[in-house]
């Protein structure tokens, strides 16, 4: 009888059992609907998320928390409201730019926007001005459920301190190597995504790295 050949030995797949031993089920996005994932992927950008929780709790307390009311609402007035978030000004716009998105695509029902097939919904995220890749896909993964891996910068640092990797390497040929070498699930793709943020704030970090500390530190 032929002997079965062992599965090729996958170090992304690894990486992600590794963490996913240290930290169990990761409970990221911190979202309470899909709404909110949506309007912190945009207040996000450039920020600490502890910047974001207070720009979101004030949007909550105003009145505005839903897409039909902030698509109506002045732009200067939701400015206003996100200002923990930073560059408020430009985020003010890119949340209405992105509202009417949808708005002009699915009227009022976000639903039924985030139902579209992921390359479609990719395709109208990444033509509204001021919403880039991780944006995107952020949105696409954690608002919309689909099966599609979020990059970004703690990402793209942790695998090249392993070497797994080149600098040049850009955001497209780090997505298809995620996707390449994990099974086609939404689930995973988020607890990955999320386990890489907890590494590369809490130990992976720009200067100052924690290595001696990291639950990465020998492998």
């Amino acid at each position: 009888m032929e002997a079965k050949a062992k599965p090729k030995y996958s170090p992304i797949l690894d990486l992600f059992n590794r963490l996913k031993h240290h930290y169990g089920p990761s409970g990221w996005w911190p979202g309470e609907t899909s709404f909110e994932i949506i309007v912190g992927a945009v207040l996000t950008q450039n920020t600490a998320w502890s910047n974001v929780e207070k720009a979101l709790e004030s949007l909550k307390t105003s009145q505005l928390f839903d897409l039909a009311s902030m698509h109506k609402a002045n732009i200067k007035h939701i400015a206003t409201l996100i200002r923990p978030a930073g560059y408020y000004n430009i985020k003010s716009k890119r949340l209405k730019n992105l509202i009417s998105a949808i708005t002009k695509t699915s009227g009022k029902n976000l639903d039924k926007f985030l139902a579209l097939d992921l390359a479609k919904l990719r395709q109208i995220l990444l033509k509204v001005n001021g919403v880039g890749k991780e944006t995107a896909d952020s949105i696409c993964c954690y608002a919309a459920n689909q099966p599609i891996f979020v990059i970004d910068t703690y990402t793209k640092r942790i695998l090249s301190r392993h070497k797994l990797i080149e600098d040049s390497c850009d955001y497209d040929e780090m997505q298809r190597l995620f996707e390449s070498e994990l099974p086609k699930n939404v689930q995973i793709y988020k607890d990955f995504h999320a386990y890489l943020v907890f590494i590369g704030k809490e130990f992976c970090k720009k200067t100052n790295p924690q290595c001696d500390k990291c639950p990465l530190k020998d492998w």
